[in-house]
């Protein structure tokens, strides 16, 4: 069995592999409010349910460590998630643009909408979420990202 994705939206499989970064917080004056390291794994599985799979493991300087994995699944042209913190979708905008629109189910009234964007070698991505709390923005994350 092949992943569904390569017919439905085959430019996010590019996404494929360990992506390595840095996440900042910042609030809505600009001012940097969480920063940490990330191992960001995309997994595109052959067969099975979940057409998507990515593993995070998050450190900061001051030693603390959080691992999560979740999956995905096709829901019409769409990659939609159900996990115990967001619920959502995602979609490719474009060759190099995917979009994802998401609620919070761990922040209370709390959606973001994230973009995360290709550079042309591939080997290179810029993600940027825009928080938004009661449909007012009150923070963004923005995260470059090196595959590995």
């Amino acid at each position: 069995m092949s992943n569904p994705l390569k017919d439905i939206m085959p430019s996010v499989l590019r996404h494929e592999g360990v992506w390595k970064g840095q996440y900042q917080h910042i609030d809505i004056h600009g001012k940097v409010i969480d920063q940490h390291a990330s191992r960001v794994e995309c997994v595109f599985p052959d067969s099975g349910d979940e057409v998507y799979i990515q593993k995070n493991h998050f450190t900061w300087d001051d030693g603390r460590e959080h691992s999560v994995s979740f999956g995905g699944i096709i829901d019409g042209d769409k990659i939609f998630w159900n996990t115990p913190t967001f619920l959502g979708y995602g979609w490719a905008a474009s060759q190099s643009v995917f979009l994802l629109e998401l609620e919070r189910k761990d922040v209370v009234d709390a959606s973001f909408s994230e973009a995360i964007v290709l550079g042309e070698s591939g080997r290179h991505r810029a993600r940027t979420w825009h928080w938004f709390k009661d449909g007012k923005c009150y923070q963004r994350t923005l995260c470059n990202e090196s595959l590995e």
